[in-house]
């Protein structure tokens, strides 16, 4: 069904705003829960049926677990648990950051459409700001 994704996010979205998120003016399928008590926010991505929230604590009663059991309360979900990748980008944890690389995706781009590799013509070494590039 093509348009259920639509559909979906007819329901969804205005129960996000009700519940208290805003939404990205920049892009609609973002949006952001700060908590009126303290510096604690949410920030919720959609993307057709999935959902990717951004958060720093889980534990009982957070922001998090209170908004998880309204929306399980609401609807039937399942929480993947931290999330690894998310439209070919991957996602890495550290203790005080994230790193993001679509290294899996280039490759794969790379693989399917450069079969033989990549020309020694565009190898790191004749990056566009090289001084051996010809000029035109």
């Amino acid at each position: 069904m093509a348009q259920a994704g639509r559909r979906w996010q007819r329901t969804l979205f205005p129960w996000l705003l009700n519940y208290g998120f805003s939404q990205s003016s920049s892009d609609p399928c973002v949006f952001t829960l700060r908590s009126s008590s303290s510096d604690k926010q949410l920030i919720l991505g959609c993307y057709v049926d999935d959902l990717f929230i951004l958060h720093r604590d889980s534990s009982a009663g957070s922001l998090y677990a209170k908004f998880t059991d309204a929306l399980s309360a609401r609807w039937n979900v399942e929480d993947e648990g931290p999330v690894s990748d998310f439209l070919n980008v991957e996602i890495h944890r550290a203790a005080h950051h994230v790193t993001l690389s679509q290294a899996s995706y280039i490759q794969y781009t790379v693989d399917t459409f450069l079969p033989g590799g990549v020309p020694a013509s565009v190898q790191p070494s004749h990056a566009p700001a090289s001084s051996d590039l010809p000029r035109h």
